[in-house]
């Protein structure tokens, strides 16, 4: 739901009344993640995706169910290959989808309005969701933000108006909005939600019968937003300007350093989020990276790449990548090991920087770094898919599943091949 929060919050902001369909579980081969999402306002508008198109129909039309009578709804979609009439997924996977319609008169609306304006924002926020679990819990929200502190108009987390006069939220408890069923229960999603928030991931987290504190498991969809990524390119030179643009397309904060001010301008890099004028050495140690941060050097000068590289191998981020020969590689090695780099910093490193796509262009050289950087991110072999065995949607990226208590079942779907739609109504 947070993939379009920017949408949903104007829409919330314009006082629409919509429904939301949203991926809560895949199994097997399926084209989107959890946290995927559909929504339909009372107009019929449509925004988002839930399956690249194989179920679209019949997820719109639960939408304007869900808006007239207010239920929240579960959905599984399964194979459908052999009956034309049967709405379902023709890649051979399982998808559940959890509709829920934000109305006016909908409890958790001015928390949900709250994280889709966080997210819209770009601020780090989770929200998390009961996907199987009580009737009566279904539709509830939960906010959790990075800070713990108090959202844009002064209200803090847990002001919000409370599910029970029993409960009562605290700024203290460091959320906003609540499940509604225990104020235990509430703690112990704010903080596997916290914890995920923390890692970037969109997940979902089982709770067996005794921590759930409502008499059977429960099954809660956490969704993060977090900040983009940052992308950082070290060299001012024709490529640089090729992969700045590539990078903004993936979805990067993309930054530009060299210590060259004649070749590090605005004027040549427009589409950069920053231009920067320092040693890159420098700037990389004063500047802030994560684990999502990848970092590309395209200098090919060892003045520059040695003492960047010797910092950048020692952080821990999630892609290292230096343009270069391969006999350019080989000496940068020698220079790296001279001054204290070790075998297992240099096999962090990416050089030559690209897949082999055969690329000569800025364009396409650009184009394999990108490659190479999504293949290292989701896991990929960076191998033609034509003529191969292997599953086309990897497991890993920011999507995991995890299991809060050890009592809990397992409740993810798996693969099957029944025809149409299975569906588990839930109030």
């Amino acid at each position: 739901m947070l993939d379009i929060a920017e949408e949903l919050d104007r829409w919330v902001e314009q006082g629409r009344a919509f429904a939301v369909a949203t991926v809560v579980a895949v199994g097997g081969s399926a084209p989107r993640q959890p946290g995927a999402a559909l929504a339909v306002d009372s107009e019929g508008t449509v925004i988002g995706s839930v399956s690249g198109g194989c179920v679209e129909g019949a997820v719109y039309e639960l939408c304007r169910q869900a808006l007239d009578d207010g239920e929240t709804v579960l959905e599984r979609f399964g194979y459908s290959d052999d009956d034309a009439f049967a709405v379902g997924l023709t890649c051979g996977g399982v998808i559940d989808i959890l509709v829920a319609p934000v109305r006016a008169d909908s409890p958790a609306r001015p928390v949900l309005g709250s994280a889709l304006a966080a997210a819209a924002r770009g601020e780090a926020a989770a929200v998390a969701r009961v996907t199987e679990g009580p009737a009566e819990l279904m539709g509830r929200v939960l906010l959790v933000r990075a800070d713990g502190g108090a959202g844009p108009e002064g209200v803090a987390h847990g002001d919000g108006p409370p599910y029970d006069e029993e409960a009562p939220h605290t700024a203290a408890a460091g959320y906003e909005g609540g499940l509604g069923g225990h104020p235990d229960l509430d703690l112990t999603v704010a903080a596997e939600a916290r914890a995920l928030l923390d890692a970037g991931c969109t997940g979902t987290v089982v709770i067996g019968a005794r921590g759930s504190r409502c008499g059977e498991p429960l099954t809660v969809l956490v969704e993060s937003s977090v900040p983009p990524p940052r992308m950082i390119v070290f060299g001012a030179i024709d490529f640089a300007s090729a992969l700045v643009r590539v990078g903004k397309f993936l979805g990067y904060h993309v930054t530009v350093c060299d210590a060259r001010p004649v070749f590090a301008t605005p004027a040549r890099f427009p589409d950069a989020d920053e231009v920067v004028v320092e040693w890159p050495h420098e700037y990389l140690e004063r500047t802030g990276t994560d684990g999502r941060t990848v970092l590309c050097v395209l200098t090919h000068d060892a003045k520059f790449d040695v003492p960047l590289l010797r910092l950048a191998l020692r952080l821990p981020v999630a892609y290292v990548g230096a343009m270069g020969s391969r006999r350019t590689y080989l000496e940068r090695n020698r220079r790296l090991r001279e001054v204290g780099v070790g075998d297992v910093e240099l096999a962090r490193l990416r050089s030559p920087i690209g897949l082999d796509l055969g690329a000569r262009t800025p364009e396409e050289t650009a184009l394999s770094i990108a490659a190479e950087i999504v293949a290292v991110r989701r896991g990929g072999q960076g191998r033609s898919l034509a003529g191969g065995h292997t599953p086309i949607h990897h497991e890993g990226g920011p999507v995991v599943a995890l299991r809060a208590r050890p009592e809990a079942p397992d409740v993810l779907p798996t693969a099957s091949r029944s025809a149409g739609v299975l569906k588990r109504r839930t109030g």
